[in-house]
C-alpha cells in the first residue's frame, strides 16, 4: 500500500499510562498516546527526554501506520529473544524458562559496580537456556572504552560465549575502539537511531550488527532504507510500545530481506497490561506477523487512560508542537 488513505485524527488522541513490572530503562510507568486514523490506530510514545525534533520521527511512524500501512511481509512469523532486566539470578532463570525463547537479551551496567551482579545474571541465563541458546547483553551506552573491554571479556566467559554486546559505549568512536579490542560482535542501537547519519556507524567500523527500531527511525520504510544502506546483519528491537506500536516493529522484521538474529520484540512481558485484548506475545519463541495494527478496546483504553490531568495536557501540548516538525 503506497497511497495515503487520509489523515490521522490528532484531536482524538488518547494518553495512556501503563505500569511496568520491573524498572526498565529507568522508568516504572510507560506513557504515550494512541492516535486513530483511516487504517486503524498508531502510537506516539517518544520518551519525555527527547526533544520535539527527535520525537517527530516517532510521530511519523504512527502516521505511516494509520495512513499508508506497511510493505508486504516476506515471512509470517518472527523469532524473538526474551528480555532479562536487572534482576537477581533466580528471577533471571525463571524469566528465561517461562519465555519459550532460545535467545535472551540481558540488561547489564544497571549501576556503577554492577559487574558481579551482571556476571551472576548472565551465568544464570546461560544455565536456563542451555549450551545451544544465544545470550546477548545490552549496556545502553553506559560504559567507557576501558570498562567495556574488561567487562565484556569477563561476561563473555560467564556466558560461555556471547552472541553480541549491544551499545557498550555511547559514541560511535568509542564503539569502534571497543570493537577493535574484543572478539565479541558489537551491535549498535542508539548510535544508529539517534545519529543524524546512521551510516557513520558503518564508515567508522563501529559495529557488526545493526539494531533497528522503526519507531524512532520514522517508520517501516525509513528503517528499511537504513538497513539497506548499512549492509550489516540487522535485528529489530522494540521501543517499549504497547501492542499497537509494537505491530509496526513486527512489520519491519517481517519485511527485512534477511533476518539472521532473533529480534528484541518480547517487551510486553515488561508491562502489567496492554491496550488490546489479545497482546502481541510470542509463542514458542516466535511472534506472528499481524496483517494490520491491532485495535484497542474501549475497556482497556478506559483502564489505562492517564489519570493525571496535567500530564495528559503535557502530552497533548507536545503532540501539537511535534506535528510542526512533520510539515
Amino acid at each position: 500500500m503506497n497511497e495515503s488513505a487520509g489523515a490521522p485524527d490528532f484531536d482524538a488522541a488518547i494518553v495512556y499510562a501503563i505500569p511496568m513490572r520491573t524498572r526498565f530503562r529507568g522508568i516504572t510507568v510507560r506513557e504515550g498516546m494512541l492516535i486513530p486514523g483511516p487504517l486503524g490506530w498508531g502510537e506516539f510514545c517518544a520518551f519525555p527526554e527527547y526533544d520535539d525534533h527527535e520525537a517527530a520521527a516517532w510521530l511519523a511512524t504512527a502516521v505511516e501506520q494509520v495512513t499508508v500501512g506497511w510493505p508486504e511481509p516476506v515471512r509470517d512469523r518472527v523469532p524473538v529473544n526474551c528480555i532479562v532486566p536487572a534482576v537477581g539470578p533466580e528471577r533471571a532463570r525463571e524469566i528465561v524458562a517461562a519465555s519459550g525463547c532460545r535467545t535472551a537479551k540481558v540488561k547489564v551496567a544497571d549501576h556503577p559496580g554492577s559487574l558481579a551482579e551482571d556476571i551472576e545474571r548472565v551465568a544464570a541465563t546461560r544455565e536456563a537456556l542451555g549450551p545451544g541458546g544465544g545470550v546477548r547483553i545490552d549496556a545502553n551506552g553506559l560504559w567507557d572504552v576501558e570498562t567495556a573491554v574488561e567487562h565484556i571479556k569477563q561476561i563473555d566467559r560467564a556466558a560461555g560465549g556471547l552472541e553480541y554486546v549491544e551499545q557498550p559505549c555511547r559514541t560511535i568512536e568509542e564503539l569502534a575502539a571497543v570493537r577493535r579490542r574484543v572478539d565479541v560482535r558489537i551491535a549498535a542501537d542508539e548510535s544508529i537511531r539517534r545519529a543524524e547519519d546512521p551510516m557513520r556507524v558503518v564508515v567508522a567500523g563501529a559495529a557488526d550488527v545493526a539494531v533497528l527500531k522503526c519507531t524512532p527511525l520514522g517508520g517501516v520504510r525509513r528503517a528499511l532504507q537504513v538497513a539497506e544502506a548499512a549492509g550489516l546483519p540487522c535485528i529489530v528491537s522494540s521501543a517499549l510500545e504497547t501492542s499497537v506500536g509494537l505491530s509496526a516493529q513486527i512489520a519491519l522484521a517481517a519485511t527485512l530481506p534477511e533476518l539472521d538474529f532473533a529480534c528484541g520484540l518480547d517487551t510486553l512481558s515488561l508491562f502489567t497490561g496492554d491496550l488490546v485484548p489479545e497482546s502481541l506475545r510470542p509463542v514458542d519463541g516466535y511472534l506472528p506477523v499481524p496483517a494490520a495494527p491491532p485495535t484497542p478496546s474501549l475497556e482497556l483504553l478506559k483502564r489505562y487512560r492517564h489519570p493525571d490531568a496535567e500530564r495528559t495536557a503535557w502530552w497533548h501540548s507536545r503532540l501539537t508542537r511535534v506535528r510542526r516538525h512533520l510539515e
